[in-house]
């Protein structure tokens, strides 16, 4: 299927092998927030490995309505560079209308940047960008004297934000149950605020250390935690550090400008891979229940991305390692296959929300169920996936069973064949792909949604299964 195409359906003819080298195309996580902070520091940036996916193509444009310069590189990376052109902490436009698809990240960082750098600004997405809640990162956003209404309904895009008066003397607090994008987008955008206070005399008074902070305090536990690592990683990078006492509160010096780091190189995508490793895993698995354990060697390895990886889905390898696979890896590169079959585990996922989707698929090759547990905020990504993997995965043959925040697989006897709707997610498209190395055929609906983080993840598939 070529990348561009948006077709109706792609059928995937039955599978029995895997094996294979696959160069990830860069993180999505890691794309977004290097743009953003990019596009606020003082001077250029060149981004080597650019994710290009409708996510990213997104956050350029609404980067360009608000008149910051981002210039595509020349030559044959022309695709994966991208030289942007820092606002130093403002933006060029203050008054614009920007749209953010479906981008959870773009959509929490915009907002909360938006509402401290100043000027008039409306925000909004696609019908299901309307239904994702925003509400905490607006509260926490409002208390320190952002200007922010909503247009509809509360809590939810669109949003108008204006020019507020802010005032940061006490610490910002935020709940951390739902989304761990609300506290990134609150960290990106607290040295504005800072600065906006010193250069305007406005009140900010939280002292520590002889020198003045912002603070945000975490309500009940914190999501996703990796995330968070990821984006106090980059913000280093950038020239901010941010100074965390556990999971609780984090605090960022008053005068903390983004610098431009010159170059940065943005990582292959960690969640991308998990579903070569998994089909490293699967194939691995069935080999050796069709022929004997010596001659089982289905391998797949990703490259771009390793064992030192700041996103916190390269844990998805130590899952399959509980699941009964043989992981190895370099600082560039994780290697996966299976001399035995696969064994259903009982896991908390929070460390790894996306990837933990592509567990529900591997549980399918089980031997025994699998519970996941700590997947809550499946409920509120770009669809409701806890309700739309328990519906796929009944499709194929699965007893399934579902809560809250929990997912139990029972594996079927054998597999069936079956058309699987993906929600407009992406990444029900592409954890799906993964059933039909069960020996059945597989139809994907939409197989375009995964244009959103992995355009050509269907050749990249094809290219190692057999």
């Amino acid at each position: 299927m070529m990348a561009t195409e948006r077709a109706a359906h792609l059928d995937l003819p039955p599978a029995h092998e895997a094996g294979g080298v696959v160069r990830l195309p860069g993180s999505k996580s890691i794309s977004l927030r290097a743009l953003m902070l990019a596009a606020l520091s003082e001077g250029a940036t060149t981004l080597e490995g650019m994710l290009d996916s409708d996510d990213t193509q997104v956050m350029f444009g609404a980067l360009a309505a608000l008149g910051i310069r981002c210039r595509r590189g020349e030559g044959d990376d022309a695709g994966e560079t991208v030289v942007v052109a820092g606002g130093g902490g403002r933006f060029p436009v203050n008054n614009a209308e920007i749209f953010v698809g479906n981008s959870g990240v773009s959509t929490r960082s915009l907002v909360a940047a938006l509402a401290v750098a100043g000027g008039d600004y409306r925000i909004d997405g696609v019908p299901r960008m309307r239904e994702r809640p925003i509400g905490d990162l607006v509260d926490a956003l409002i208390a320190i004297g952002a200007r922010i209404a909503y247009e509809n309904r509360e809590g939810f895009l669109p949003l108008r934000i204006g020019a507020g008066t802010l005032d940061l003397g006490l610490p910002i607090s935020i709940r951390g149950e739902v989304s761990s994008q609300f506290v990134t987008g609150l960290l990106q955008a607290l040295p504005l605020a800072a600065n906006a206070g010193a250069e305007s005399g406005v009140e900010n008074s939280c002292v520590e250390g002889g020198g003045k902070a912002a603070i945000v305090r975490i309500d009940g536990d914190l999501i996703s935690k990796p995330y968070v690592d990821m984006t106090i990683a980059l913000m280093r990078r950038f020239g901010v550090a941010v100074e965390r006492d556990g999971w609780r509160e984090f605090r960022i010096a008053s005068g903390a400008r983004y610098r431009s780091p010159g170059t940065f190189r943005i990582e292959g995508d960690a969640s991308g891979a998990s579903y070569f490793l998994a089909a490293g895993a699967i194939a691995g698995s069935l080999a050796h229940g069709s022929r004997n354990a010596s001659e089982s060697s289905a391998r797949v390895r990703v490259e771009g991305v390793g064992r030192d990886s700041v996103q916190g889905d390269v844990r998805f390898a130590d899952a399959l390692e509980q699941m009964g696979a043989i992981v190895a890896s370099d600082q560039q590169w994780i290697e996966v296959g299976a001399p035995a079959a696969l064994r259903g585990i009982e896991i908390d996922c929070v460390a790894i929300p996306d990837a933990a989707m592509t567990l529900a698929v591997v549980a399918l090759f089980a031997d025994g169920p699998t519970t996941l547990r700590g997947i809550g905020s499946w409920r509120v990504k770009e669809t409701d996936r806890i309700a739309a993997m328990a519906t796929e995965l009944a499709k194929v043959g699965a007893s399934v069973a579902a809560g809250p925040d929990w997912l139990r697989i029972e594996p079927p006897t054998r597999l069936q064949p079956a058309t699987i709707d993906t929600y407009d997610d992406h990444r029900m498209a592409m954890c799906f792909s993964l059933v039909s190395l069960g020996g059945v055929a597989i139809r994907i609906n939409d197989p375009g949604c995964v244009r959103k983080t992995y355009p050509e993840y269907f050749d990249d598939f094809q290219r190692i299964v057999r």
